[in-house]
């Protein structure tokens, strides 16, 4: 199986590049065709599918994004192309994190990825990202969430909590930075959704 690639790029197409390698031009199909230029020297990590009418390759800029997408693929309903698609629509820092606090809002903004496969990534990933260890690949973001964030109803009710902010007027990233720092300060025993979003307020006013 590939790897890597080391090559230049030959041109650029909308879902593909073509990556030139000692003569040879491999097709490889990647999240971000034009986050490349051409003639740039690059190397594109490879997940390489062999089927008995075709072969093709996914390249990814990082070896975490080709890592993450390989698990993706491993979800029901989720084949390369919505993985594609999700390693296009946020990094796999962000991508971790959503699926650890459960944020269907976050996932299914991602373009083919309905309410029931965000749920089903949610099922399935969770657990598993935290067993191989990529909670521990962003500790400054991932790891201070967990700590912060509560599971189940509660997490419905953070994003309640996030919509109703923004809903106020916030944009979502100070909104999510005033739920949490309320939750932090504050914890959620017995706090209704009402409660939360007032000491969101309270908190924002305080650090503005």
């Amino acid at each position: 199986m590939i790897e890597f690639i080391d090559g230049k790029i030959a041109y650029l197409c909308n879902d593909y590049i073509a990556v030139q390698v000692s003569g040879m031009g491999y097709q490889v199909f990647v999240p971000h065709p034009f986050h490349w230029s051409d003639e740039e020297e690059v190397r594109i990590f490879i997940h390489h599918i062999v089927r008995e009418d075709a072969q093709h390759l996914y390249g990814f800029a990082t070896q975490e994004e080709r890592d993450l997408f390989r698990l993706l693929l491993e979800v029901s309903g989720i084949g390369p192309k919505a993985g594609l698609a999700m390693i296009a629509g946020g990094s796999p820092r962000q991508l971790v994190q959503a699926i650890q606090i459960e944020d269907l809002k976050f996932l299914t903004r991602i373009p083919g990825i309905g309410k029931k496969t965000a749920q089903r990534l949610i099922l399935d990933l969770k657990d598993k990202l935290a067993k191989q260890g990529w909670l521990d690949r962003f500790p400054e973001m991932v790891e201070t969430t967990l700590q912060t964030v509560p599971s189940g109803s509660q997490g419905q009710m953070r994003l309640d909590v996030i919509d109703a902010l923004v809903g106020l007027g916030y944009n979502e990233e100070e909104a999510e930075r005033a739920a949490n720092e309320a939750l932090q300060s504050s914890g959620v025993e017995n706090m209704s959704a009402e409660d939360w979003i007032k000491r969101a307020l309270q908190q924002s006013i305080r650090t503005s």
